[in-house]
Parts: C-alpha cells; structure tokens; sequence
C-alpha cells in the first residue's frame, strides 16, 4: 500500500512540477469542447427545430391554398409568406426571390385547383350513386387537357432531404382536402337521400386509430434529444481523456532514461504495486477531466446559447463508465510510453493513433452515418465503446446493466494493453 501511495505522490510532484503543462491538460479540453459544441450547433439541428420562409402564392383562393398555409403555419417550422409589402406575391416575384437564393422554397396553387378537387369527388360520389341506385348527380367538369399542379421552386442549393420533408408535407395536405371534400360529398348525397334525417345524420370519421409516441427509456423519463451538445461533450471529453496517454508515456520514457525506473525497481517489494498507483493516479485525472468538461455542458454552454447536457438518471453507472474510460486511457498510455524507446516517437505515435481512434470511432461525426464498412472499423474503437455507454446513460436514460457489455470491453481492453506492456518490459529487463 505505501508503494502505491508514494507512486501517486511521485506521479502528482512530476506532474506538479510542469505547472504550464499541467494548466494545458484540463484548460484545453474545455476550450475544445466549448468551441465544437458552437461550430457544431446549427448542423446537429435538424428541419424540425429550424424555421424556414417559404413563399405561397395563390393564385386559386380555394380550400386547397388555404389547408396548405394553415398546415405549413401549424407544424411552426415554416414561415409562410404571400405577399411581399403589402402585395400580394405573384409566381414570376417567387421564382426571381428562390432564384437568388433569398428564399428556399416557393408553392404556387394553380387556378381552379380546389375546383377540380371538387369535381374529382364529385365523379367519385356519382359513381358510387349509379352502383346505389341513386338518381341524383352531383355536378361534375368536362375533362381538361392540362391536369393541374401544385408547382414547387426549390432553391438549387437546397438539401435532397429537405426537397423530400416538403413534398411529404404537401402530399399530406393534398390528400387531406381530396379525402375531407370526398367525405362531403358523400354526407351530402346520403343526406339527401335520406332528408328526414338530416339533424340525426352522424359525421363521417376517417381516422379511426391515432399515433401515439412513447419513449422506450427505463427510470424517470426526460426528453432528451440528440444535439451539438449532446454529442459534443461526451465525445470530446473521452477524446481529452485519451490524450492523457501523452504525458504518461512521457513520464515513462523519461524515468527510463534518467535511471528512476531502475532505481523502483530496486526497491524491495512487487513492482505491480507501482503500476497500480501509476494507474490508479491517472485514472483520477481522467475522472477529474471528464467531470470538469461535464461541468461545461451543464452550467457554460447554455450561457452561450446552446442547450443544457442531460445526464441521464443513473449517476453512479455513469461515475463507471467515466473511471473504465480512464482505465482504457491509462492503460494505452502505459503501452506506449513501455514500447517506444524515444518521447518523439512515443508522443507522434500516441497522438496520431488517438485522432485515427477518435475519428472512425464516432466523436467527430456520429458513427450512425458513416458507410457500413466503416461503421464496422469504428465499432473495435474503444473511443466509441466509451461514447455508446455514455450515450446509453445520458441519452437513453439507462442503468448500468445497459453499460456492463461496453464496460467489460473497456476494462479488458485496458487489461489486456496492460499485460501486454508487461511482457514488453520483463523482455526488455531480460
């Protein structure tokens, strides 16, 4: 035990001594995480949380344009615009305004649109009179030669899924005013069948079974959404935690130059006892790391504008997970600063191979939209083991039985690195 405590002494005093360096080991992740979290703000948010003019014109005055404004208006994620001061917008005004870029999308209703819906239903409805034996018809246009259409002008810079969210959105609509004047016609012809009943005659219901979403998560249910934020912390902050590999390797390279190690080694007692202090040490500041940068997304981030991390309800789980990540880390770092003979190769090596870790393993861009090949690369990253039991936790809501797979990943991997840089060093001293 006092072998491991003075390993944690020795290992505080080396650090204590490079003041600067020590002030760069938890400054840094917070100035990272704070300026990802801003750069990486607006591409998290997707089209529902974004409000986009979009430019009518109505050149039908019918039931049609007035569902499509009322829908576009309701859903709160467009702002409709028809008419431009105090004019009303003409299609040639829209065209030139989308064409410049200033808007990114324009809806023009043609004339007669409602009116040939209109007809449409009426057809249908005397049709389905002739099959009833009914006598009365409903009136109904001459077929023309031009079908009509809702005409869309998208900005040429505009996103193939935002082109997609709007011609979903008005397919909805123009189903919703076909089906809701066919429903009509309908009641209207029934009623007229049957006048007596009029009053009592009940309203056609169409939708019969509603959607209903309910969330999936265990414990106390939060609404947590993924954003900048959300991602941003966690991910960077495994990512700092990584880099702590830097000065241990250092601190390794450099007691076996100056003759140190060989002197711990000459001090009676097992040597496993000094790795576990080292570890033990570093593992605690991998943990202080990660709380401090936790502390950001909680209390700094949303002085800036951004929202506030949710950190999920099973605290402790998330403590384990924080504490096998800095294992992992540390235990990286051992290897490295074990197998390397020189701090420039250590350091370059150390430094490289955690940016390559970091990006397939999902911190820089979620790995949920990456190609599959390389989904299946970024899965072997403990990067992305440490990420996916943080976002179980924080996004999921989870316990720690939701994290024990990614956990045991972790420590074994940390293991398994550790055994590793062992056999290196008993070859080394044979």
């Amino acid at each position: 035990m006092l072998r491991i405590i003075a390993t944690i002494r020795k290992e505080w005093l080396l650090l204590r001594r490079d003041k600067a360096g020590l002030a760069l080991l938890f400054a840094m992740p917070l100035v990272l995480i704070t300026v990802m979290a801003l750069i990486q703000d607006a591409p998290f948010k997707d089209y529902q949380e974004v409000q986009f003019d979009i430019l009518t014109v109505d050149n039908d005055h019918g039931r049609l344009a007035r569902y499509v404004r009322e829908g576009l208006q309701q859903g709160g994620q467009f702002h409709v615009i028809d008419s431009i001061d105090g004019q009303p917008l003409s299609e040639e005004q829209a065209k030139e305004m989308v064409a410049e870029g200033k808007y990114k999308i324009s809806i023009t209703i043609p004339k007669g649109a409602t009116a040939e819906i209109v007809s449409n239903a009426n057809k249908i409805v005397n049709d389905i009179s002739k099959r009833m034996g009914l006598p009365s018809q409903l009136p109904v246009k001459a077929l023309s030669n031009d079908s009509l259409a809702v005409q869309l002008y998208f900005d040429p810079a505009a996103k193939k899924a935002f082109k997609s969210a709007i011609h979903q959105a008005l397919d909805n609509f123009l189903t919703q005013v076909e089906t809701d004047l066919l429903l009509e016609r309908i009641q209207l012809q029934l009623r007229s069948r049957d006048s007596l009943n009029q009053d009592t005659f009940p309203a056609i219901r169409l939708k019969a079974v509603a959607l209903r979403e309910t969330s999936l998560g265990e414990g106390k249910q939060i609404d947590v959404i993924s954003n900048s934020v959300q991602h941003n912390v966690p991910a960077w902050s495994i990512f700092a935690m990584f880099f702590i590999v830097i000065p241990i390797a250092g601190n390794m390279i450099r007691e076996r130059e100056d003759g140190s190690l060989v002197r711990m080694k000459l001090i009676p007692g097992n040597f496993l006892s000094v790795l576990t202090g080292k570890l033990l040490f570093f593992v605690g500041i991998c943990t202080v790391q990660f709380y401090l940068m936790i502390l950001v997304g909680l209390y700094l981030l949303p002085q800036l504008g951004l929202p506030k991390l949710q950190v999920g309800v099973d605290h402790a789980a998330g403590f384990l997970v924080a504490a096998s990540i800095g294992v992992t880390a540390t235990a990286y770092g051992i290897l490295i600063g074990t197998i390397f003979k020189t701090p420039n190769q250590a350091l370059n090596f150390g430094a490289v191979s955690i940016v390559i870790l970091s990006a397939i393993g999902g911190i820089w861009i979620p790995l949920e939209i990456m190609p599959e090949s390389m989904q299946l690369i970024g899965r072997l990253s403990p990067l992305s083991w440490g990420l996916d039991a943080i976002n179980d936790i924080y996004l999921r809501n989870g316990h720690i039985r939701y994290v024990l797979p990614d956990l045991a990943k972790l420590l074994g991997c940390g293991g398994a690195m550790l055994l590793v840089a062992a056999v290196v060093e008993q070859r080394r001293i044979g």
